[in-house]
């Protein structure tokens, strides 16, 4: 007569079932803090405010909160308010992604070269990352108001402005203000992190290709682009998140305006949800936002991994 293992360890294991219950959901109750303060601090308000967007929330009317189910999406089918939006946020994102990206390159390349003071200089660039976005967006103002900021008086100087005035009252140029302060602003994420990632490629690839004869273009477009692929998909990815969801230089400087020519969804959210105080339209426009970012990130992350199997 044979006596199986799974018997044996049976017999041995006489600890009292409590006890064996508490052992085997003790990794649980370890993370299970974690797990209480995500649940309170993100899902439950994520929940509520994704049922705000199917209810009528207006505090200035008593009688509101009853369900409407997919009514403010029909009124925002035909929003042109939100539509309009919609076009200057890809307009927003678009500039501040590509040029904090450019720049941010340029410079993780100009730092990653050994010099003397290297690292102060790495310590400076990152300080307008450290300066919170409404003193950021504050200081900007005043450089853009002609009365007692230089830049317009610089730009009339180059010939690139008429007179010396404010271009955040013009329609026609007030957006760039908000996109040069951002650029400003972010330039310091793109420069980090692709100077780290510019620090982990082999120093010996670039070695042995300056002996095979390949100038410094074909080494930046054989070695350092195929290395850097994966992490600029992802700072992209996130920094279009960020940029997309990010009001606070929009309200600061221009408040939307001039003729809602700088109001982007975000801020639309804002004006709708904090000045109109209809939570329940705001909250329908956040949930299409979200549903956008949710798409856009689905398919860099989609290219990212195809860049990883790649390699």
């Amino acid at each position: 007569m044979t006596i199986s293992a799974d018997t044996l360890d049976m017999r041995r294991d006489r600890r009292p079932w409590l006890r064996r219950v508490a052992d085997a959901s003790e990794p649980y109750l370890y993370s299970a803090p974690s797990l209480i303060l995500i649940i309170a601090v993100m899902l439950v308000p994520l929940t509520v405010g994704i049922s705000y967007a199917f209810r009528d929330i207006q505090l200035l009317n008593p009688f509101s909160g009853g369900f409407v189910g997919l009514e403010h999406f029909r009124e925002l089918a035909g929003d042109a308010a939100f539509y309009g939006a919609l076009r200057n946020t890809l307009w927003w994102t678009g500039a501040s992604v590509v040029l904090q990206f450019v720049f941010g390159l340029i410079l993780a390349l100009l730092l990653d070269k050994p010099f003397k003071g290297r690292a102060i200089a790495q310590a400076l660039v990152f300080l307008p990352w450290a300066v919170p976005s409404f003193l950021a967006g504050l200081n900007w103002a005043w450089l853009f108001n002609p009365v007692i900021g230089p830049i317009p008086h610089w730009l009339f100087a180059l010939g690139l402005m008429h007179e010396p005035g404010n271009i955040l009252s013009d329609p026609n140029y007030a957006m760039w203000g908000p996109i040069a302060t951002n650029v400003w602003w972010g330039i310091p994420f793109f420069a980090i992190t692709l100077l780290a990632a510019l620090q982990a490629i082999p120093r010996d690839l670039y070695e042995a290709a300056s002996i095979d004869g390949a100038g410094w273009f074909q080494r930046f477009r054989s070695i350092t682009l195929p290395f850097l692929a994966p992490t600029i998909a992802i700072t992209v990815l996130l920094r279009t998140v960020w940029i997309s969801n990010f009001a606070d230089l929009i309200v600061v400087m221009t408040n939307g305006g001039p003729a809602d020519r700088t109001q982007i969804v975000a801020s639309y959210i804002f004006t709708t949800a904090f000045r109109r105080l209809d939570f329940g339209y705001a909250s329908a426009i956040a949930l299409v936002l979200l549903v956008l970012l949710l798409a856009y990130s689905m398919l860099i992350i989609l290219l990212r991994q195809t860049l990883l199997n790649k390699d």
